[in-house]
């Protein structure tokens, strides 16, 4: 990175800077080869300087808690910055008989839920339940037992790759199912949520069940990306995957859990490879025995072996 950043700007950067730092331990798979370049900035106005001094043709990809993503063991030529808990800010403000609540992208879905739950606010009670971050759950649309998390945005913050922020409203993007389409040169930095007041007792007994019934049917002692695939139109992966008999199917370290059969586990020292590997064998079996075309929630980043 010294080698195209002036030094007197890189004096002016807050954050950290690392070189070929290996991923496996910022992927939620705990698999992934190095990033060539790792920033993990001091806030948003040290991600937008920094933006601003990496070249044009500069690869640069954006990581929040590292889930849903597989890195490939070869890692990633360019630079990654690390997002979760360094965008950190989350605040709520008066509006009526509603809160607005900015969220910044690094901070966890997890910790949001809470925070809102604590200050008496419904609708965001599912993210209790997804691993990841508020960026994470912006750029997915992401969702559980009937809420998605763009129903409650008002107004979200982007940057550019020149370090360049906006404000945009939720009519600039196309929200579907697991799928966010906006300006393909900007990434989430900050959402605005407009919450309604509920009972704060009902709102924490709701994350309560949902968290138990999260673990009863979940692998979560072992790591994971959560569901793989996404579920087809009046239908759930989850069955179709174990109607073709693939729950505790192996490729190497990983494996397709037999606790819920949309999850594959590395529960045997599994490398990338071995986790790609088996979601196209996964993806392959169910198009032929089911006669249904699975798509995968999972974005692989990196380098081909």
């Amino acid at each position: 990175m010294n080698k195209y950043i002036e030094q007197t700007q890189v004096r002016k950067l807050r954050g950290k800077l690392l070189e070929n730092e290996p991923l496996a331990k910022y992927t939620s798979w705990r698999v992934g080869g190095p990033a060539q370049r790792l920033y993990q900035p001091a806030d948003i106005k040290d991600l937008s300087l920094f933006l601003s001094l990496v070249p044009e043709e500069e690869p640069v990809i954006l990581l929040g808690a590292g889930t849903n993503v597989l890195v490939r063991d070869r890692g990633i030529n360019g630079t990654v910055i690390l997002l979760h808990n360094t965008l950190s800010e989350l605040s709520a403000s008066d509006s009526s008989d509603s809160k607005l609540i900015l969220s910044e992208s690094g901070v966890s879905s997890v910790k949001l839920a809470h925070y809102v739950a604590e200050l008496g606010l419904t609708g965001l009670e599912f993210l209790a339940g997804i691993p990841g971050t508020v960026g994470g759950a912006l750029a997915m649309n992401a969702g559980a037992y009937g809420n998605e998390t763009w129903k409650h945005v008002v107004r979200v913050e982007t940057i550019n790759r020149q370090g360049k922020r906006f404000m945009r409203q939720p009519s600039d993007f196309q929200v579907g199912y697991r799928k966010v389409i906006g300006k393909s040169d900007e990434w989430f930095v900050a959402a605005h949520f407009q919450l309604q007041r509920g009972s704060k007792e009902v709102i924490l007994q709701s994350i309560h069940d949902m968290l138990a019934k999260r673990k009863r049917s979940q692998p979560l002692d072992l790591p994971s990306a959560g569901s793989v695939f996404k579920n087809p139109e009046n239908n759930y992966a989850v069955q179709l995957i174990e109607g073709c008999g693939l729950k505790g199917c192996r490729i190497g370290g990983a494996c397709v859990s037999e606790k819920h059969a949309n999850f594959i586990v590395n529960d045997a020292g599994a490398t990338a490879a071995d986790i790609e590997e088996l979601i196209k064998y996964v993806a392959e079996k169910v198009e032929k025995e089911a006669k249904v075309r699975l798509e995968s929630e999972v974005k692989i980043l990196g380098l081909r072996g």
